[in-house]
């Protein structure tokens, strides 16, 4: 860029546009900025977002498990979101695998559960979806009922509802035949979960996740439930690729409500550079070029006509010249004869002495302005007032 563009470009280039214009790009800018600090303000303040996965552990809405993932934390056990397939992880024995309300289930991932629980894994699995995976597993399977279970107290003296007195749940399912698993929290003639070992390990099915999450946690026992139920394992896995959660890299890592706070400041950058910066093609000359001022340009051709002093042949071209635009206007052949032409002037408003210019040989210094008034005379189509 030349260097007559100054500092002040951008402020001239806003100033340009049309008043109207400029009020619309601020309320544009301002629509978009007050759009995302609203959605950054609810999303750090409500911070729950009901539209996530059912009994997510990303999830701090009400049917997300975020509070049992911090419980669990709290009491001092390692927490991991597994996001991906299952069938690609490398499951440890040593810990808790979470599969609650899944979406999907198959048959890779499904082998891979029961690998991990044979080889000593503890397995929480519940919800209408984790049915599917429970077959995998376990030979006499429990059988799922949308008859809710609202209070249960506990049934035997399994350590995972040991000193507990009821836990509270959303009545969203229960077991209506246990299989072959041992129920320990049932109420109203109905199961809300069960255990079984499978190899060296261990299953807790609950019929309803609803216990464990966000909602009811902190109500009767369902904390307690919920650390009994993970067991003493260091460390517990939340299998969030049954949730829809891939292993995102770079921007599909970030939440998709983010996502859309960023593009609209990334929109509002770009409408305020377009508004403000000035608009492409070649630098605009801070002062506007004019033509050479007549009197050099007479001084110039008094220079030529002296140089040659030859102003006949020099001048000629210039008679020929307003003889064509007098044919032109007057609508005559351009090899008009001359007294055409000296009609068609007469008619135009032309005086004998212009009219003579045309044709006459031009000698003298006063023959030569009168050939210039005569193609100036041409040029602006008649008579000067």
């Amino acid at each position: 860029m030349s260097a007559n563009v100054s500092a002040g470009a951008p402020a001239r280039g806003w100033r340009r546009l049309h008043p109207a214009a400029r009020v619309g790009v601020v309320l544009a800018v301002l629509a978009v900025l007050v759009n995302v600090a609203l959605t950054l303000l609810d999303s750090s303040t409500r911070g729950a977002d009901e539209t996530a996965p059912r009994s997510s552990s990303l999830s701090t809405g009400r049917t997300g498990i975020a509070a049992f993932a911090e419980l669990l934390r709290r009491n001092d056990r390692d927490t991991d979101a597994l996001r991906g397939d299952l069938a690609d992880a490398a499951l440890d024995p040593r810990g808790t695998l979470v599969v609650l309300d899944p979406v999907g289930v198959d048959r890779g991932e499904s082998r891979a559960v029961r690998r991990f629980v044979e080889r000593g894994g503890r397995l929480i699995a519940g919800g209408s979806g984790a049915t599917g995976l429970l077959s995998e597993l376990l030979d006499g399977a429990p059988t799922w009922s949308a008859a809710g279970v609202p209070r249960a107290a506990p049934v035997g003296a399994a350590r995972e509802v040991a000193g507990l007195r009821s836990v509270r749940s959303a009545g969203d399912g229960s077991w209506s035949d246990p299989g072959a698993t041992t129920p320990v929290l049932a109420g109203d003639g109905r199961v809300l979960a069960t255990v079984t070992d499978v190899g060296r390990g261990r299953v807790v099915a609950v019929a309803d996740p609803s216990p464990l999450q966000n909602r009811l946690l902190g109500t009767a026992d369902n904390a307690g439930f919920g650390l009994a139920a993970a067991g003493e394992n260091p460390t517990v896995v939340f299998a969030e690729g049954l949730h829809g959660y891939g292993r995102e890299r770079g921007l599909g890592a970030v939440p998709g409500r983010w996502q859309a706070a960023l593009v609209g400041l990334a929109l509002a950058a770009l409408l305020g550079v377009v508004a403000a910066g000035r608009r492409l093609g070649p630098p605009e000359d801070a002062a506007r070029t004019l033509p050479p001022r007549r009197r050099e340009y007479v001084d110039a051709l008094a220079g030529t006509l002296a140089r040659t002093r030859r102003p006949r042949e020099a001048l000629a071209p210039l008679q020929a010249a307003a003889r064509g635009r007098l044919a032109r206007q007057a609508g005559l052949a351009p090899n008009a004869a001359e007294p055409e032409l000296r009609t068609a002037a007469a008619r135009l408003g032309w005086s004998p002495a212009d009219i003579d210019a045309l044709f006459a040989a031009v000698v003298t210094d006063d023959d030569v302005v009168a050939a210039g008034n005569a193609l100036v005379r041409a040029n602006e189509g008649g008579a000067q007032p």
